[in-house]
Parts: structure tokens; C-alpha cells; sequence
């Protein structure tokens, strides 16, 4: 991993480079309420955007709160969210979470990453980006873009993005923290590709492990 000197210097140059958090941020998927912010994130899981947004167009037009979901049985559920894939899986989830959800926390969904990992269904990358997006909390959400950018440049040492997002937490500067998530996920949608990177466009090539290995 780069130092930590050079960790700052990498996000003040992508605070100056790269888009940070918008006034109108909402949560996922565009979910106006922590409720279904939770239960779109979870059906995110391994879906492409266009079939989570058909999976939660359908389950929240028959059911938009803990209460009326429960209402429905797993398998009406499972044919609402089938476009997402997993339905099976993610029909039960959601029902254990509202479960718990109303059972011990009176349907209100916490706005703490303890409360909301203690409820079923919800993993640390879903808890991050609720905080995120949905609560305005300044932590950095890692998903498949934040964490090969960070790891490509040294931000990280990671195998999976669990072990990534917590690296971050503990090495991110707290000034970085509110925007970090929104500059390295552009970083990695405009630049920093999966395939192909843009090494020569980089604003932050100078530091990166990635570009000093000879990897591009």
C-alpha cells in the first residue's frame, strides 16, 4: 500500500479532478426512503442495474413498507423481483429483514452500520451505501469500482471489498470521507476501467502501484 502521505496527497488531487457528492444524492437506485433504499441494495446483489430497477419497480408498486411486504408470501414476492435474479434467495431475505426489522427496531431502519448489519440481509457494502446515500454519513461505500481502483493504486491491499472498505475507513483522512466514495467511483467508471484503463488520463498515475508494476 502507498504511505499515508501519499494516500492524502492522491484524494486531494481527486477532490480537485472528480465529481464529489451532489445536493440531490439519493439512495439506491433512487429510493426515497431508508426502507426501500435497504431492499433495492439488496436486490442489487449480482444484477444488472436495468433488472434491479424492473425487480424493484414491481415489488414496491404491490408492497412499499415492512408491513404490507410482509402481507405477501415468498413466492408472490419471488415472481415481483425475478428480473434481479436470486429471487428465491432475496424473496426470504427480505422477508427475515422486515421481520426483524419491525420486531426489534419498531420498523424504523437504524442509521448506524452495527444496527443495520445486525438485521438480515444486510452485508457491509449495502450498510455503507445506505449510511452513504440515504443518511448522508461520511463513509465511503465500496462497490466493484472503488474497490479495484483502490487496490490498483495502493489506497488498499484487499481481496474482497469487505476487507477494502474497512482498510479505508481506518487509512481515509475524515475530511476525505463525505466525498471519497463519489471521486473514486467516477475515477473508476471514467478511467480506471476494468479493462483497458486510461493510464495516460489519470489524475493520479504518479502514485499508483497498478501503473508502477508495468500492469496497464
Amino acid at each position: 500500500m502507498i504511505s499515508l502521505v501519499d494516500l492524502e496527497a492522491v484524494y486531494r488531487r481527486l477532490a480537485r479532478t472528480m465529481p464529489g457528492r451532489t445536493p440531490n444524492a439519493k439512495g439506491p437506485k433512487g429510493q426515497p426512503d431508508a426502507f426501500r433504499a435497504c431492499v433495492a441494495c439488496m436486490l442489487s446483489a449480482q444484477s444488472l442495474d436495468r433488472n434491479t430497477a424492473a425487480a424493484t419497480k414491481a415489488l414496491f408498486a404491490i408492497a412499499d413498507t415492512p408491513e404490507r411486504m410482509l402481507m405477501l408470501d415468498e413466492q408472490t414476492i419471488a415472481r415481483a423481483i425475478r428480473p434481479c435474479g436470486l429471487y428465491n434467495m432475496k424473496a426470504r431475505n427480505i422477508r427475515r429483514f422486515c421481520k426483524a426489522l419491525l420486531r426489534e427496531r419498531g420498523g424504523v431502519v437504524p442509521d448506524t452500520r452495527e444496527g443495520l448489519m445486525a438485521l438480515p440481509g444486510i452485508g457491509r457494502k449495502c450498510a455503507d451505501i445506505v449510511l452513504s446515500f440515504t443518511f448522508g454519513k461520511d463513509v465511503i461505500a465500496v462497490d466493484t469500482h472503488v474497490h479495484r481502483v483502490c487496490n490498483r493504486i495502493g489506497l488498499t491491499d484487499a481481496g474482497t471489498a469487505e476487507r477494502t472498505a474497512r482498510q479505508l475507513d481506518e487509512r481515509t483522512p475524515d475530511w476525505a470521507k463525505r466525498d471519497g466514495h463519489f471521486w473514486l467511483i467516477q475515477l473508476g467508471k471514467r478511467i480506471c476501467r476494468a479493462r483497458k484503463p486510461r493510464c495516460k488520463e489519470c489524475p493520479v498515475s504518479e502514485w499508483c502501484e497498478y501503473l508502477a508494476a508495468g500492469l496497464e
